[in-house]
Parts: structure tokens; sequence; C-alpha cells
């Protein structure tokens, strides 16, 4: 009879020496004829053996299975990584891509490169995860995308992987395989686990966190390490009756230890600041430990590149409660930093960190963030530059300090918008408007002076270049101006008739009903209308055509003025064909969902006149429906009986199109066929909610 093999750490088994786990040569044989045991069995006692040696350069392992009794732990954690390959068929005839090291010729490369899998190969003098090891960790991540079926499967799982781990911790977070998997089975881990982890990538001194944070693999995990803090207050909120006085003592021990790496991480970040922020992947974690040590943490950061829609949308940050060390250790981090505060003008990598700095503070430490916001303000202004020249114009239109500024600008006060206005940028911002990178902090001043005092001054003056700015293609600011003046409701008239001159459509009066075509095209008169003179033409019917993002914005913030009889009329001129193409574009779909929803019920009524007829292509149209719905929602009861009896006879068509079936059910118009005064009476209380609620927040 076969005795019980004792798998120790990674089966939990009778053995907790490493030192005396052996295997007889028999024992092995099973184990190795079993296909799931690269997945289960620690990997030392698999490699040490001179059989496996033997066999590794024979290749030629034994298909006989033999049956081996485990404990109950090592089953089960078997079963559950076994699961991934049942249920994964491979592609091309059961071909798979491996790992060097998975295979017959890896192994002989691994051979060549010496036996001592444990330490690690050398690749120019870096030491690298053995390749056995490399395939396991990529088996274990393929069974955490699969699940699991409870807290225990789960718990058993994460202690015998970590197990792996230790001892090595530092060789797998630098592997491209183990740093993914260790990404992704720390938030899985318990804190006390992840502070064990984060221990061992530290060092006893924690010298060696500098080399983990600043390799592109191991910094990813230093940083998921870190952003498990955000668990701290778990156990405050946990009911008394759910653990005991025993187990509370040991979950808030293993929390101390998380808590002391992340301030440890920190002082090695104090000590060596300077290179940890100009370092492209160790800025990353400085980054992350300001979010924690703030308390407040943003989506984790990922390797593929965000999406369209994505790129230009601050992350939502979530706050949770930190420990008081966290609070002064801050303070103390956000000191060092400023002691390089050189290298945020001079360091695109560097000004993102000095970035993050302030907006954390910001959120979380305003009267922290108003001291650094001045010193950094009190080091640009003190630069050298030409005399009578303010050095801001020079850092303005620098890639790396104008991104700073920008920041500065969208944090500061009054008083500070103030100052950087009065004394720096009075006179120059149509010259820095013009810039192709100075434009940009422009923008952010724009914005965020509409609701000061400074605004009208600020307006008065970027006004004057306006036709300039639209000939050097820098829309954005024409955007945010008008959107500042919606916002703060003032040089609204004065905004309106100097666009109207440059897109020459001021004179004659004629030509005020062609502006919104104009707009939303960002051409002018005699380029849109194909004219040679601007005197003395006459216009011709021309497609609506050329709707662009940054003209439907325009549009889209003119909407919101308090006179808006411009475009309204220059609507109503259009022709349905083009009243459709407007509904179907995907920029100009939100024009006319503004201009219809901002309108009175008598402006609606007319411009619905207008659209009677393409109610039925407008919601079989992917933004058509969604235009239409739009028109629903702002629509009086007279409004929304007109456009339901035009769909009703186009019930077959509507039902049985992707977008029109939504738009059907929303509208409720089989309750209209059958039961008409019902429907009636339920459109009816819902206007009257919806006014209710509309004079409530007006």
């Amino acid at each position: 009879m076969m005795t019980c093999v004792p798998l120790d750490t990674m089966g939990r088994g009778p053995a907790a020496d490493r030192s005396r786990c052996s295997l007889s040569v028999s024992a092995l044989k099973g184990l190795l004829s079993s296909s799931s045991i690269w997945k289960v069995c620690p990997l030392r006692m698999i490699s040490s053996s001179p059989w496996y040696r033997q066999k590794i350069k024979s290749n030629s392992f034994s298909n006989k299975t033999k049956t081996l009794h485990r404990s109950p732990a090592c089953c089960k954690v078997k079963a559950m990584l076994a699961k991934g390959e049942e249920k994964k068929p491979q592609k091309g005839g059961g071909k798979k891509r491996r790992h060097p090291g998975e295979d017959g010729e890896g192994e002989e490369k691994k051979k060549r490169g010496g036996e001592d899998g444990e330490k690690g190969q050398r690749d120019g003098g870096k030491k690298r995860l053995d390749a056995l090891s490399v395939g396991y960790f990529r088996r274990v991540g393929e069974r955490l995308g699969e699940g699991f079926e409870d807290n225990e499967e789960r718990e058993m799982f994460v202690e015998n992987v970590l197990s792996e781990v230790k001892g090595k911790a530092t060789l797998v977070a630098l592997d491209r395989t183990g740093s993914i998997t260790l990404q992704r089975l720390l938030p899985l881990s318990s804190l006390g686990q992840v502070g064990e982890v984060l221990a061992e990538l530290g060092g006893e001194s924690g010298s060696e966190f500098k080399t983990v944070c600043c390799d592109r693999c191991g910094g990813h995990v230093v940083e998921s390490a870190v952003r498990q803090m955000s668990r701290w207050m778990e156990l405050s909120q946990k009911e008394p009756s759910a653990t005991t006085e025993e187990e509370g003592g040991e979950e808030e021990e293993s929390c101390g230890v998380l808590e002391a790496e992340v301030l440890s991480l920190s002082q090695v970040v104090r000590d060596n600041n300077a290179e940890f922020i100009k370092h492209v992947h160790g800025s990353h974690v400085v980054r992350t430990l300001l979010h924690v040590l703030a308390g407040c943490v943003g989506p984790p950061r990922t390797e593929s590149r965000p999406g369209v829609k994505e790129r230009n949308v601050a992350p939502q940050l979530t706050d949770f409660e930190i420990p008081t060390s966290f609070w002064y250790e801050l303070k103390s981090l956000t000191e060092t930093l400023m002691e390089n505060v050189n290298l945020s003008v001079t360091d695109a990598v560097a000004s993102a960190v000095f970035q993050t700095m302030l907006t954390v503070c910001h959120r979380k430490r305003p009267k922290l963030c108003k001291q650094l916001l001045g010193r950094v303000m009190e080091y640009l202004t003190s630069r050298s530059a030409a005399p009578g020249v303010s050095p801001l114009l020079v850092f303005l239109k620098d890639q790396a300090s104008s991104r700073l500024i920008e920041t500065i600008i969208q944090l500061s006060h009054k008083s500070l918008l103030r100052d950087l206005y009065k004394n720096h940028l009075k006179g120059q911002l149509v010259e820095l408007a013009l810039h192709p990178i100075a434009n940009f902090p422009i923008q952010r001043l724009t914005a965020a002076s509409a609701k000061c005092k400074v605004f009208p001054r600020l307006f008065d003056e970027l006004v004057q270049g306006v036709e300039a700015i639209l000939a050097a293609g820098h829309m954005g600011v024409i955007v945010q101006l008008a959107e500042s003046c919606a916002e703060s409701e003032e040089r609204q008239d004065e905004l309106m008739q100097c666009l109207l001159r440059a897109f020459h459509c001021a004179e004659p009066g004629s030509r005020h009903v062609s502006c919104l075509p104009l707009f939303m095209s960002l051409l002018t008169y005699e380029v849109y209308y194909h004219c040679d003179t601007a005197e003395g033409s006459t216009q011709t019917e021309v497609p609506l055509s050329s709707i662009c993002y940054h003209g439907s914005r325009l549009v889209q913030a003119l909407a919101r003025f308090k006179e808006r009889s411009h475009l309204l009329s220059s609507l109503r001129t259009l022709n349905p064909a083009d009243l459709l193409k407007l509904a179907s574009d995907p920029a100009g779909s939100h024009v006319l969902q503004a201009l219809i929803t901002t309108s009175s019920d008598k402006g609606r009524g007319k411009i619905l006149k207008r659209m009677e007829g393409l109610y039925v292509q407008m919601a079989c149209s992917r933004l058509g429906s969604r235009v239409l719905e739009a028109i629903w929602n702002s629509a009086s009861v007279s409004q929304r009986q007109s456009i339901a009896q035009e769909l009703v006879p186009s019930e077959s068509q509507l039902r049985s199109d992707q977008f029109a079936r939504h738009v059907w059910a929303k509208f409720a118009l089989s309750h209209f066929v059958h039961r008409r005064a019902h429907w009636q009476e339920i459109q009816t209380g819902e206007s009257k909610k919806r006014k209710l609620f509309s004079d409530i927040l007006d």
C-alpha cells in the first residue's frame, strides 16, 4: 500500500518542514503521470528529484497513471485548477502556444542555463523566474478567471498559491505572467497576506522597494498591494458577533502589517524621491501612494489603452477611511516632493506626479492644497525671464509645465486666479490662445473664471481675437468662451454678434437665418455657400453637411443663452431632409436635442411642426431614436399625442426594428391604440409632475 505523500504548505499535509519533504520514485512517477500535477504540487518537491532530471533529459514521461492518496485540501486545489483545462478546448487540433520551458525544446534551454530552476535563470545578469514556475502562474491566472463557488474555496486557493509565492515574491513580481497573476490575486487575499507579500518585496529594511517599483511589471504589483488599504475599514464595519475576539485581534494585527509596509514604502520614496518621480514606472507607484495616503483611490491602472470616450474623462475617485499615521505621512511626503519642485516644470513624468499630489490634496486636504498651490506658483513666478516678461509666459508654452499650470488653474481659489490674470497674463491672452500648447491653459482659465469677477475683463480681451483664433484652428478656446458665457450669464449678446461677424453672416440681416449651418460646420458664409464675394451674392440652397464636433459643442453652448432667436429661426428654415440628417448625425443629433429641449412649448411646437413626417424614420435610427425620446420627455401632452398618432400606423415596422421597438415600448403606443383615454390621463399626470419639479429646481 502506498503511503500518503507529505505536501506541506501547498497541500496542507502533515509535513510542515520542507527540508524533510521527499518523494519516492514510484510516487513521483505516479504524480508526473497525472495531468494536473503541475498545478498543485510544490515545484521544489518535483524539480529537486534526480529521477525528474533524468526524465527531463530523455523527455519521456511515463503514460501510466497510478493512484496517489492526497490530503483533502490538495485534492480540492487540484480540482479547482483542473477546471480550466477541462473547460477550454485547445485551438488548432490540440496545439497550444507554450512558454519556453513547457515543452522539450524549452526544457533543453533550461538545462543549458543550469538546473537550478528554483534560483531562476540569468539573462544579462538579471534573475528571472524559471519556466516551470511561469507555467504554474499562468494556469493560476486562468483559474482565477473562472471564479469560485464559495469563500472557503477561494481562501484555500489563495492561501496555497501564496505559499508558492513565498520566498520568491520578487522574482514572481518582476515576471510578466507572475505580475499579472499577483495583481489579480491580491484583491482576493486578506490584508495580512497582502502585507506579507509587500514585506517580502521590500526586504528587511525596505531597500528592495526601489528595484521592484521601478520595474515595468513589479510596479503594477506594488500598486495593487498598496491599493488594498482601501479595505482597511472593513474590519470595523463587521458585526461584533461575526468574529471572535481572538480572530478580531489577529485581523487588526494583519492590517497593521500592511499599514507598516505602506509607511515603509513611503519612507523609501521620500529617501529617493527625485529618482522615483522621474522614473516612468516608479512615478506611477508614487501617484498611487499619494492617493492611498490621502484616502481616495481611482480605478486600477491597466496596460490597455483607454477608449476614445475615456481619454478626456477624469477618473472617478472612491473615498475611504485611513489610519491616523497616513494623515501625517501625506504631509511629510508632500514636503519632500516640494524639495524637487523644479522637476515639475522640466520633466513630464515628474509633472504628472505633482498634478496628482495637488488633485488628491484638493479633494481630501484643502488647506494643505492651498499651501502647495501657493508654493508652486511662487516657484514658477520667481524664475528669471526677460525684463518685463512674466516667466509664466514661458512655462505656459512648454509641454510639461503647461499641464501642471492647467491643474493649478483648475484647483485655484478666486484670489489666485485674479492675481494670475492681473500680474502675469493681462494683455497676453490672444497671443497665448493662438499658441499650439498655451491655448489649453487658457481654456482652463476661461472655465475656472466663469463665476469670478475677473471674467468680463478676460472676455473683453479674448473676444478681440475670435476670428484669428478660429483661423488658427483652436476651436476649444471659442467653445469654452461660449460655455463660460452661458454659465456666468454675462456677455452673451456680445459673443453672439462677434460670432455672426466672424462667420460673415452679420450683414446683411437676411444672412442671420444661415447661422446654424455655419456654426455647426465652422465655415464662413462664402465657403459654405460657395460664393466668390461677400457682397451682392445670393444664397443658394445647400444640403446640410460638414457638421463637426467643435461646431456641435459651440451650438450646444449657445443654446443655453437667454437669447437664442437667431439659432431657432435658422433651425426652422431647414428643410425636412436637413432635419433628418441633423437628427441622424453623431454630432448634429446633440444640437437638435439641445435646441428643442431648451425651447418653450410654443417654440418647440413650431419646430415639431417642421418635423412632421420624420418621426418613423427617426425612430428607426440609432441616433434619431435617442433624439425622439428626448423630444418626447420635454413635450407637452398635445405634442406627444401628435407624435403618437404619426407613429401608430407603422406599428409592424416599429415593432420589428431594433431601435424603434424601444420607442414603441417607452411611448406606451399599444396603450395609446387600445385605451387612449387612460393613456392620456397618465401622460397628463406625468406632465404635471415634470412641471412641478421644474418649478422647484428653477
